[in-house]
């Protein structure tokens, strides 16, 4: 079975993604480009005894992706336990709204947005009551 285990999010300037990562959602960086031979910083995004994965955030080869144009990869889909907090320190880090808030009926609280690279994620809030 292919289980997703690492996931890379390119981006334009590292100091800048590792703040909006880290401020956002509290994640911790280590350095990891010797090994890469790019600016290359592996992102611990929560503790292993949880679900979840770890990544990295890897400097970006090509152009930053165009607002508007289609999605060409994937999207992270970020956990958090209050939706509107999480809002207000992304659109305070920098971040966009790329989709408002919409309710998964009976499961949850979904919306998407643009970091400071332009790249899309997501952000989920389970809630039974959402609606």
């Amino acid at each position: 079975m292919g289980r997703l285990v690492h996931f890379e999010i390119h981006v334009d300037e590292m100091e800048r993604a590792k703040k909006f990562y880290g401020d956002v959602f509290g994640w911790t960086f280590e350095d990891w480009s010797e090994y890469t031979g790019m600016p290359y910083c592996g992102a611990v995004t929560g503790d292993d005894k949880e679900p979840g994965i770890n990544g990295a955030l890897m400097q970006r080869q090509s152009a930053t992706p165009e607002l508007g144009q289609p999605m060409n990869g994937y999207a992270c889909t970020m956990g958090v336990e209050d939706y509107d907090l999480t809002e207000s320190k992304i659109l305070e880090s920098g971040g966009k709204v790329a989709l408002p808030k919409y309710a998964l009926p009976g499961m949850a609280w979904q919306g998407y947005y643009i970091d400071t690279e332009g790249n899309i994620f997501g952000v989920h809030q389970p809630d039974e009551n959402a609606k």
